[in-house]
């Protein structure tokens, strides 16, 4: 445990060295504000109602999932599989005392721990940004729980991202495969809606399910059962991948 402590805290300073992170940080800012002048502007000059309080932090989260947060979340675990196989600086780490069990778990741990700490940057400035916008308190439970259930698909997006990262020979392929693969995974949830139970694409809005006045447990709980399939899955044919390959 002490070991894989240490992998996990060496590649968080790792990431958090990379200007990636830097400009994640700065686009979910201006995102976020940019959505708050939007829809200040609508409510309050051209009178029309976009948002409520508790709204504004869920429709910034809808669009963020489908935007940023993949685009980032693709970039890091690239540069931490790919690009570390491509410049060959895994093989400081590889040689070390940790097990490659213990490497790649860490390195899924400091993914985890960036989309949590992204959703929840997001969080707290959309939560901001509604008080100014509507001038009443957000009902903080749901948006709280909305945004923890976000976490699950968008690691599971990371965990095949982490998958094509193995099989790629460079960054550029690795990142064009993996945008290729969720546009046209999102694209069949469209053209072939009956398709939308095995694309893990398709529960992107899965929180959607606590925000009505009638909460279906049974289906949350049959799509988190879909989704903790999927992430078993990814993680172990991630783990063979990278155990597999050669430094």
């Amino acid at each position: 445990m002490e070991i894989l402590r240490a992998v996990y805290i060496n590649e968080i300073t790792k990431i958090s060295k990379k200007k990636k992170l830097i400009v994640s940080m700065i686009f979910s800012v201006l995102f976020v504000i940019g959505a708050a002048i939007v829809v200040y502007s609508l409510n309050n000059f051209a009178g029309i109602r976009v948002t409520g309080s508790s709204e504004f932090s869920i429709m910034v989260l809808t669009v963020s999932i489908y935007s940023i947060l993949p685009l980032f979340t693709a970039f890091i675990c690239i540069d931490m599989f790919a690009g570390e196989f491509f410049d060959n600086t895994i093989k400081f780490t590889l040689t070390g005392p940790a097990s490659r069990i213990k490497i790649f778990l860490g390195k899924i741990l400091t993914i985890a721990t960036f989309i949590a700490g992204n959703l929840f940057f997001v969080m707290v400035l959309s939560t901001i940004a509604s008080l100014f916008i509507n001038r009443n308190i957000p009902n903080l439970f749901k948006i709280s729980i909305s945004y923890i259930m976000a976490f699950i698909p968008v690691f599971i997006f990371a965990l095949v991202v982490v998958l094509i990262s193995n099989l790629a020979k460079g960054t550029t392929s690795a990142f064009m495969f993996s945008i290729f693969m969720f546009l046209v995974f999102n694209g069949l949830n469209l053209v072939f809606p009956q398709t939308r139970s095995f694309l893990f694409t398709s529960t992107f809005d899965w929180y959607r399910l606590i925000l009505g006045s009638y909460i279906n447990f049974s289906k949350i709980f049959r799509v988190f059962l879909i989704l903790l399939g999927y992430c078993i899955m990814l993680i172990a044919a991630g783990y063979y991948l990278f155990e597999k390959r050669d430094i």
